[in-house]
């Protein structure tokens, strides 16, 4: 069995033995509660139309505490059609993965062009070196 290690809380940079998690004893509590702030608020009908920003508002719980949550599968976006987080490029609400349509497309294009730009001097270079390399031999035969 590990001891652990010790390590600064990623929330509230206190020092603390790290076995399991990456935050402190006293900070998990206080992630749970607002989990289950959160949960209470989203088991309520009426707030099944809530977007993550009126979450945010009416629960007191960060936007990014809120997409944690989603993100580990502990607030579900099925019963709730409004609800879903940032985008990491753009801020577009989205409900899975890190970035939105758009972004991806635009990440995709620009993936695509850059290997487009590699391939085109690579070969480049070989035909610059097919050059030299005729030009070697013609001076050795002369």
């Amino acid at each position: 069995m590990s001891l652990g290690s010790l390590s600064n809380c990623s929330r509230c940079d206190a020092l603390f033995v790290r076995v399991a998690r990456d935050i402190c004893p006293k900070c998990y509590q206080e992630v749970e509660k607002e989990y289950e702030v959160c949960a209470r608020f989203l088991r309520k009908r009426e707030n099944r139309g809530s977007n993550i920003h009126q979450v945010s508002e009416a629960t007191g719980v960060s936007v990014k505490q809120i997409t944690k949550f989603i993100k580990e599968g502990r607030i579900s976006v099925d019963g709730n059609p409004e609800l879903g987080y940032p985008c990491e490029s753009c801020g577009f609400l989205i409900r899975k993965g890190n970035i939105c349509e758009s972004c991806m497309r635009g990440l995709k294009h620009d993936i695509t062009q850059d290997l487009d730009v590699e391939k085109r001097l690579e070969e480049q270079e070989k035909a610059r070196e097919m050059v030299a390399a005729y030009r070697r031999k013609q001076n050795r035969d002369d």
